[in-house]
C-alpha cells in the first residue's frame, strides 16, 4: 500500500513538474485541479441548474447574450490572427511542426494564444449556464456538455506540454469556425425577426465538420511519418476528433436529414 502510495505521489510530481517551464506559472496551467473543480461545478450546473429552474421563470438574458457573444466572437478573431501571424513569421509548416520551447518572441508569442485558446474554453463553458437559465434544456444535450468539458482538459494538455508546433493548426481552425459560430449565436440573440436571416446554420455545422475532418487528417498524416512532434498528442487528437466527428454527423442527420425525410413520408 505505501509503495502505491509512493508511485502515485511520483507520478503526480511528474505531472506537475515535467511541463513547459515557459507556461507552468500562467494562470489555472501548473495544475489540472483548477480546471477539474471548475468542470466539477460546471456537470453540477448541468445536473442542478435545470432543477432549479423548473419552477421559475426564464431569465431574458438578451443584452448579457448578444455583449458574451460579440466578446467570444471578437476573442476568436484576435486568436485567429495570433495563430496566422505568428505562424508565418515563425515559417510553420502545416505537415510537421515541432514545438518552440524557446525564449524568442515568436515562441514565446505562439505559447501566449495557446493559453488565450485554453482560456477561451473556460469562457466559453457560459454557453450551457445561458441554455438552462433560459429554460432552454433540449440545447444541453450530451455533445454539447462532452464537447465543452473535454476541450477544456485537452487545452489545458495542450498548454501544459506542448504550447505551440502542431497545436496551432487546430488552434487557427477552431478559431476561424468560432468566428462564425458566435457571429450566429450573437445575430440569433437579437430575436426572432432575425431569424430568417439564419438560414445558413447547416452550412455552419458543414464547416464545423469540415475543420474537424482537417484535424483529423492533419494529426493522422504525422503518424506515418518522422516528426518531432510527440506521437502521444496526434494520437489523443486523433481518437478525439473521431468521437468529435461521429457525435456531428449524427447531430447533422437528426437535425437536417431525418426531418426531411419524415416531411416526405
Amino acid at each position: 500500500m505505501a509503495l502505491t502510495w509512493q508511485k502515485a505521489q511520483e507520478f503526480c510530481n511528474w505531472v506537475l513538474e515535467s511541463g513547459d517551464p515557459r507556461t507552468d506559472l500562467w494562470p489555472m496551467v501548473h495544475s489540472p485541479l483548477p480546471i477539474t473543480l471548475l468542470f466539477s461545478f460546471y456537470l453540477f450546473v448541468v445536473t442542478l441548474g435545470p432543477l432549479y429552474m423548473q419552477k421559475r421563470k426564464p431569465l431574458k438574458l438578451q443584452g448579457l447574450q448578444i455583449a458574451y457573444n460579440l466578446s467570444v466572437m471578437t476573442l476568436s478573431s484576435y486568436m485567429f490572427y495570433e495563430f496566422l501571424v505568428t505562424s508565418i513569421l515563425g515559417h510553420y509548416s502545416y505537415l510537421c511542426q515541432p514545438v518552440d520551447y524557446s525564449q524568442s518572441e515568436p515562441g514565446m508569442r505562439m505559447a501566449r494564444v495557446c493559453w488565450w485558446f485554453f482560456f477561451s474554453k473556460v469562457i466559453e463553458l457560459l454557453d450551457t449556464v445561458f441554455f438552462i437559465l433560459r429554460k432552454k434544456q433540449e440545447q444541453v444535450t450530451f455533445l454539447h456538455v462532452y464537447h465543452h468539458g473535454t476541450m477544456l482538459f485537452n487545452w489545458w494538455l495542450g498548454v501544459k506540454y506542448v504550447p505551440g508546433g502542431q497545436t496551432f493548426f487546430i488552434g487557427i481552425l477552431n478559431s476561424f469556425v468560432h468566428i462564425f459560430t458566435y457571429g450566429y449565436y450573437a445575430l440569433a440573440s437579437l430575436g426572432p425577426q432575425m431569424h430568417r436571416y439564419l438560414w445558413w446554420k447547416r452550412y455552419l455545422t458543414i464547416m464545423q465538420l469540415c475543420h474537424f475532418l482537417a484535424i483529423a487528417a492533419h494529426s493522422s498524416y504525422n503518424l506515418f511519418t518522422e516528426c518531432p512532434f510527440p506521437d502521444v498528442f496526434n494520437i489523443a487528437v486523433f481518437i478525439y476528433i473521431l468521437s468529435l466527428i461521429a457525435l456531428f454527423l449524427r447531430f447533422y442527420y437528426r437535425t437536417y436529414t431525418r426531418g426531411k425525410q419524415e416531411k416526405l413520408i
